[in-house]
């Protein structure tokens, strides 16, 4: 298992938090996604790490940035 945490910026609600849930967890391999509001951090558990360019689209799809 793989668990890497990302930074994104632009979140600011429950909402927020859950467009970046679903669509991150649309990545193949991923199986779960954690979302720290306050801080922007987004933790993404797979059986392989994901490709950042996966992370990267999938967080743009919900309307925000991966900073870090």
């Amino acid at each position: 298992m793989s668990e890497t945490t990302y930074t994104v910026t632009g979140m600011t609600c429950g909402h927020c938090v859950g467009s970046v849930t679903e669509e991150v967890g649309k990545i193949s391999g991923v199986t779960a996604v954690r979302v720290d509001l306050p801080t922007g951090a987004v933790t993404v558990v797979s059986a392989a790490e994901p490709a950042a360019a996966d992370v990267r689209a999938a967080v743009e799809e919900a309307g925000y940035e991966l900073t870090a």
